[in-house]
């Protein structure tokens, strides 16, 4: 939360900047960049929703707690990408049809660069705690101001040729920074759907499929099933112990596997261990459920 509140604050401060420029210039690659910051800084209100949500204890309603707000939040922050890559066209194309002289062009050239440091400081923040509590979401959003920033740096360009005498390098910039907003756009959509869908990485798979063949009394290990809800991981694990165990013996496995795994697997919370008797052998012991399977 405290990350989302100073981002929010420096990109706000950013954008307001780029504005008040974008006002006395009439640049509409600057426009585009600074509608872009103030997407960008807005995409904090969601995400801020979805952490005070994701606290909320589990109900009999919602079984597993309400960490899925943060997937809600996602598909916000995707709308607020694609809102500001329309505006920032529609402006672009306006210019292109009707061209206007650029004024101010230092100060545009200085927005630009605000734009940049402004976007980068962020990113690095944004990533640097993302990764500290395991937030998908946040280092995704790091990630977008880190490209944004780039897009910063492009309104240099514009500035660049409309001070060489070619005005339309100002509203082509723009294009060019709207067709960056989208590939942006791309990106962030296929991360949330990968959430949506219960992607994870199948890197995780095999560590925990490793965690587990080294649990003592582990005979094998079966159906390993993970998923992130909010930024913290879930799981649900099949082992095979010794047939002729006791079931205190064979609770006592499975405890120490779940043990391990949430020890071992990075940001996972939970995990869900099913035991089954390996053996005798040909013994079937779940042949009365192959017909639901």
């Amino acid at each position: 939360m405290r990350v989302l509140v100073i981002s929010f604050a420096a990109l706000m401060v950013t954008a307001v900047v780029q504005a008040a420029i974008v006002a006395v210039s009439g640049s509409v690659a600057l426009l585009g960049d600074t509608l872009h910051n103030f997407a960008d800084a807005l995409t904090a209100v969601p995400l801020a929703i979805a952490f005070s949500l994701g606290r909320r204890a589990a109900t009999r309603r919602f079984t597993y707690g309400y960490g899925r707000a943060e997937d809600l939040a996602g598909i916000a922050i995707v709308a607020l990408i694609a809102a500001s890559a329309a505006l920032a066209g529609y402006e672009a194309v306006k210019r292109l049809i009707n061209p206007e002289d650029m004024q101010a062009l230092g100060l545009v050239a200085a927005a630009g660069v605000v734009g940049f440091l402004g976007n980068e400081w962020v990113a690095r923040y944004r990533i640097k705690v993302g990764r500290e509590i395991g937030s998908a979401a946040l280092v995704a959003d790091g990630l977008h101001a880190r490209t944004d920033g780039f897009t910063s740096l492009a309104v240099l360009l514009g500035a660049g040729g409309a001070a060489l005498g070619f005005p339309l390098a100002d509203p082509i910039v723009g294009l060019l920074i709207t067709a960056a907003i989208c590939f942006v756009l791309r990106d962030a959509a296929r991360e949330i759907y990968h959430r949506l869908m219960d992607a994870v990485d199948p890197k995780l798979i095999e560590q925990a499929e490793q965690i587990l063949a080294n649990v003592p009394g582990v005979e094998r290990v079966g159906m390993v099933r993970l998923r992130w809800i909010g930024h913290a991981l879930h799981s649900e694990v099949e082992i095979a112990v010794r047939h002729d165990v006791s079931l205190i013996e064979a609770h006592a496995v499975a405890v120490e596997a779940e043990h391990q795994l949430i020890h071992e697997l990075p940001r996972l919370r939970s995990a869900t261990v099913h035991a089954d008797p390996d053996g005798p052998a040909g013994t079937d012991h779940h042949a009365v459920l192959l017909s639901h399977r």
